[in-house]
């Protein structure tokens, strides 16, 4: 499980499980395999678009395991990017509703997909995807309630 307490306090880090990010890099693994074939019966110039496939996977993959969600009571910060880095952070009080989907794969391997929606207009749509299951979603909707009540934010509808 990929769930852990990180270093600030009260906080839980969350990060994409291995097996969605293989699952994500299956295609270019599968495009690599079919160069790698093509250049051994018919062309070996195409093994440099073996490579180039290769080469695109290991760099999804390891983007995908660099991602970082971190949920405090107060924010939802999410890291992610190898050579350029980018942190998104969202105060929990804006998130509006939120949106749990599992497709089969994901079932398979214990995984889900969650979406908030926010009042943020940087971030109206934050993904967690990849997530182990858990009961993140209680976790969040607690901490958005207490959030509202310290911030005195009231929803009108």
């Amino acid at each position: 499980m990929e769930l852990h307490q990180s270093n600030e306090p009260q906080g839980l880090e969350i990060r994409p499980a291995a097996i969605f990010a293989f699952m994500k890099i299956f295609p270019l693994l599968i495009l690599t395999i079919g160069f790698l074939y093509l250049a051994w019966w018919i062309l070996p110039a195409l093994i440099w678009f073996s490579l180039v496939a290769l080469a695109m996977a290991c760099y999804r993959f390891t983007y995908i395991r660099k991602i970082r969600y971190l949920v405090t009571p107060e924010i939802i910060r999410i890291r992610r990017g190898i050579f350029f880095k980018r942190i998104d952070q969202v105060e929990l009080y804006r998130i509006k509703d939120y949106v749990l989907t599992q497709s089969f794969l994901l079932q398979i391997f214990r995984l889900m997909d969650l979406e908030l929606r926010s009042t943020d207009p940087e971030n109206p749509v934050i993904w967690l995807r990849g997530i182990p299951v858990s009961n993140l979603v209680d976790i969040i909707r607690e901490h958005v309630q207490e959030a509202r009540q310290h911030n005195r934010i009231y929803e009108i509808n």
